[in-house]
């Protein structure tokens, strides 16, 4: 019975296709990665370079890896040449950024701060957005955005001809009123973050439910109804 019940789950097993990350470009690699690690986080990133002026733009290759201390990273492609783009450059003149969170509402804002326009060029101007001052770096923060978090730089790792991961350290951060309560828990339906997907796709977070974590206990009294979703 034990051999006959393996059977009918192998041949359950849909069809696997499996890479050799060694044996990939970087291109290929790149497409997998982004079509599977979804939805990722959208920042908006706002810094300054050594004489004051603003640069936003978008990193969906960022997260929060910690809170004690409060760490967030960003993945910071190089320009084709090998040159840093400018957040790279910036940060590592000033020591400073800070995270937009990008919302359904700030969408079309954060596509047009993702224009490779030249640097000097004003892209919070250029999309109607409004820079308010930072209040422990140098960096605004976008006052559309819905949350932002002011970060002082905490690590940069060189990982590559063609990346690096810089750690920043939240120092400060900003929320709209309505996001978040007096238990600092912050509301996801007015949060309205949006996600990326692979190529040019995006996902909204409209979509919520609750799925509580399970104790031992609770899985063994009654599995089907604890993870039920909410």
């Amino acid at each position: 019975m034990t051999s006959m019940l393996a059977e009918d789950r192998a041949a359950a097993r849909p069809e696997i296709v499996t890479f050799d990350f060694a044996r990939l470009s970087p291109r290929e690699r790149y497409k997998l990665l982004i079509g599977a690690v979804v939805p990722r986080p959208i920042a908006l990133v706002t810094t300054v370079d050594a004489q004051g002026v603003v640069n936003a733009a978008p990193f969906s290759f960022f997260n929060c890896l910690s809170a004690d201390p409060a760490i967030l990273a960003l993945g910071v492609e190089y320009r084709p040449s090998g040159a840093q783009k400018d957040t790279g450059r910036n940060v590592r003149e000033t020591l400073s950024f800070t995270v937009n969170i990008v919302s359904d509402a700030l969408l079309e804002g954060m596509n047009v701060c993702a224009v490779p326009f030249e640097p000097g060029i004003d892209e919070l101007e250029r999309a109607g957005l409004t820079a308010l001052p930072g209040s422990t770096v140098p960096c605004p923060w976008i006052a559309e955005a819905p949350a932002a978090f002011e970060c002082r730089h905490h690590t940069t790792l060189g990982i590559g001809n063609s990346r690096e991961i810089i750690l920043g350290e939240v120092v400060y951060a900003h929320f709209r009123a309505d996001t978040v309560d007096e238990r600092l828990h912050v509301d996801p339906v007015a949060l309205d973050a949006v996600g990326r997907m692979g190529g040019h796709g995006y996902a909204s977070t409209r979509d919520y439910f609750d799925l509580p974590t399970l104790s031992v206990e609770t899985w063994e009294k009654d599995p089907a109804a604890a993870n039920r979703r909410r």
